[in-house]
């Protein structure tokens, strides 16, 4: 089937759109480290026209790489051009948050590229929607899609503070900062009122172990009570993800996040209770968030950020297709001249897990954004304050005052079936 260029109409808040046809490949049961950063181009896309609803960053429900039985939507002819379905499968999913007692909370990781080895995430999924989150695969783990269902089956690890009292106690525990809301944001909605994130931060600070913080949420402010005396003893660090400055691209691209202009505010809040915050200009998408590398760095400046750090668009597994359903739904006319881009970045292929490569990319404009980065912060003062997150303090650590017992495993016998008579 020919290629067809999109075709957009906007439907109170919604865009219709149909998209490239690709007949889903045998997927493994499990990704070989070899292939696990491949470009994801043969995973399955839609054939019908797929709903943009607004308040959501993926345009579709796609199945994850793992399911058994592919299914492949697909036109018959009967369905009504510009139509919008008023109800089922393709009505606007509501938020739905599980409890999740997890076994483990620290995760641990030796890769070259990441200044940090140990991190903690209280959420599975994530409702900011951020249509680029990398973690977005990891929901077809649970048999789920890493689309809509991501942003609206979130699991909440209830047992966070519980697990980390435990692991801080061990006998052959020692302390390395950890870094939190790296994989889904710890401060996304639901912490507003689960508050996992502030339990955590309690035993931490009881604990006086380092740690860092990563968000998109001006929630982090309630919590100053609690990092400001840690930042303070050389033990927390902050940072705030600013994507962009251009408030109609954040609804679209991170559409439960907070506005641009309300996480500057938050930036100058932190700093102002004397927490060090850095600015993280990640993703850089050419030609969408690209050419505001320099005014969101000035930005932040003038709100009080110390230091920065930017990463170019990475698209692994199935955030590939769903970020490109996102690009040509709310950007068709350039889909195709940012989609050329980004291969130039990554040397001819949508993807590249090299560790080396995946978070600046290569060749000529990948340089070309580094130097416009290098110097901005250069010129504004800001290049001073790389490797802050390693420098935090591990020597005050001390180990948890109060301990919670680990659940008790039913034995052999008490989980057998019981005798009826």
């Amino acid at each position: 089937m020919n290629r067809q260029k999109a075709s957009v109409s906007r439907m109170e808040g919604q865009v219709m759109l149909p998209l490239l046809p690709v007949r889903p490949p045998k997927m493994p049961s499990r990704p070989s480290p070899a292939r696990s950063g491949a470009a994801v181009e043969t995973l399955a896309r839609p054939m019908v026209q797929t709903v943009a609803f607004k308040g959501r960053g993926a345009v579709s429900n796609m199945q994850g790489r793992y399911e058994v039985n592919a299914r492949e939507r697909f036109d018959d002819g009967w369905s009504v051009p510009g139509a919008v379905p008023a109800s089922g499968s393709d009505a606007p999913p509501r938020t739905v948050v599980s409890e999740e007692f997890a076994k483990s909370i620290l995760t641990r990781n030796n890769s070259p590229d990441i200044p940090f080895g140990v991190s903690l995430n209280p959420y599975r999924g994530c409702e900011h929607g951020c249509i680029y989150c990398f973690a977005r695969p990891s929901h077809s783990y649970l048999g789920l899609s890493p689309g809509l269902d991501f942003e609206s089956r979130i699991f909440a690890k209830v047992n966070a503070a519980d697990l980390l009292r435990q692991e801080l106690a061990r006998p052959g525990y020692v302390p390395e900062s950890i870094a939190i809301g790296v994989n889904t944001d710890a401060y996304q909605p639901c912490e507003r009122d689960r508050r996992i994130t502030r339990d955590v931060l309690e035993v931490l600070g009881e604990c006086n172990h380092p740690y860092g913080l990563i968000t998109k949420s001006a929630l982090i402010e309630r919590d100053i009570d609690l990092i400001a005396p840690m930042a303070e003893k050389g033990l927390a660090c902050a940072a705030i993800t600013l994507t962009t400055l251009d408030g109609e691209i954040a609804r679209t691209l991170e559409p439960r996040a907070a506005a641009p202009s309300r996480r500057l505010r938050a930036i100058r809040t932190l700093t102002e209770a004397g927490i060090p915050v850095s600015v993280s200009v990640a993703p850089i998408i050419p030609f969408v968030t690209e050419p505001e590398i320099e005014r969101i760095l000035e930005a932040a400046k003038d709100a009080g950020a110390v230091g920065a750090h930017y990463t170019i668009l990475r698209m692994p597994w199935e955030v590939n297709p769903l970020f490109q359903q996102w690009l040509h739904a709310h950007f068709p006319d350039r889909a195709q001249r940012v989609m050329n881009r980004i291969k130039d970045i990554r040397g001819g292929k949508e993807y590249d897990s090299d560790f080396a490569k995946r978070m600046h990319g290569e060749g000529i404009w990948a340089d070309l954004i580094r130097q416009r980065f290098t110097k901005a912060i250069k010129r504004l003062g800001m290049d001073g304050y790389t490797g802050r997150f390693s420098q935090l303090d591990g020597a005050q650590f001390r180990r948890p005052l109060v301990v919670p017992k680990p659940p008790v495993k039913p034995t052999a016998a008490a989980a057998a079936q019981m005798d009826l008579f």
